[in-house]
């Protein structure tokens, strides 16, 4: 499977003959990218609370003047971006164990400099697939919360005990409410929530 045509490679590396390379490299394989001298200019370009709209990944140099490749992918993490925006270190063979380490750590790869082209892109192409997978779930986990913010107190209380699987009779015995109103209110949270039984919604809220 391609790359959504709007899928993102943003590229940090100090040398602009090696980014100048790189962008030539993406646009072969119709890939868009966008590049950057320093970890410093990536940052100022994500406004404050950025988060992806579109798959994109992260060309990142480990070594570079100012703030580190290392230190940019730590801040990354903190701000929870390294899944929605896999990050693929570019690094010298003395820089192996540092990268090996920070792929335990969260990143998605390294290449080791000189890097193959067929690899690096097919390793690109695998970083955009997980960020729109990723992508994807975030999404799925908002209109989730959305449709939960639409339910009422009464139906939230109704919801919670019908994922447990209680039958109506125990859930309007505990509400002290009627059989019928627990109907009601359970035909309701099944309509708003989008599923057509207790295991369903059960499996859904496990999820989210």
């Amino acid at each position: 499977m391609q790359p959504a045509a709007d899928a993102t490679v943003f590229i940090v590396d100090d040398d602009a003959g090696v980014r100048d390379a790189l962008a030539w490299l993406l646009r072969s394989r119709r890939l868009l990218s966008s590049a950057f001298a320093s970890a410093e200019d990536f940052e100022s370009a994500l406004d404050e609370g950025f988060r992806p709209a579109q798959p994109c990944c992260l060309l990142l140099d480990v070594r570079m003047p100012g703030t580190s490749g290392l230190a940019l992918f730590d801040r990354l993490a903190e701000r929870k971006l390294v899944q929605a925006m896999p990050v693929i270190f570019l690094t010298g063979h003395a820089d192996v164990p540092t990268a090996v380490d920070m792929v335990k750590r969260g990143a998605f790869d390294f290449c080791e400099k000189p890097f193959s082209d067929n690899a690096l892109v097919d390793r690109v192409e695998e970083a955009l697939r997980r960020s729109a997978e990723v992508l994807a779930v975030e999404r799925q986990q908002h209109a989730l919360r959305h449709r939960l913010e639409e339910l009422t107190e009464r139906e939230r209380d109704v919801m919670r005990l019908v994922a447990k699987g209680l039958p109506n009779k125990l859930i309007a015995d505990q509400l002290a409410i009627s059989v019928r109103t627990v109907e009601v209110h359970r035909s309701r949270v099944f309509d708003k929530m989008e599923v057509k039984s207790a295991v369903e919604l059960a499996n859904l809220l496990r999820d989210l």
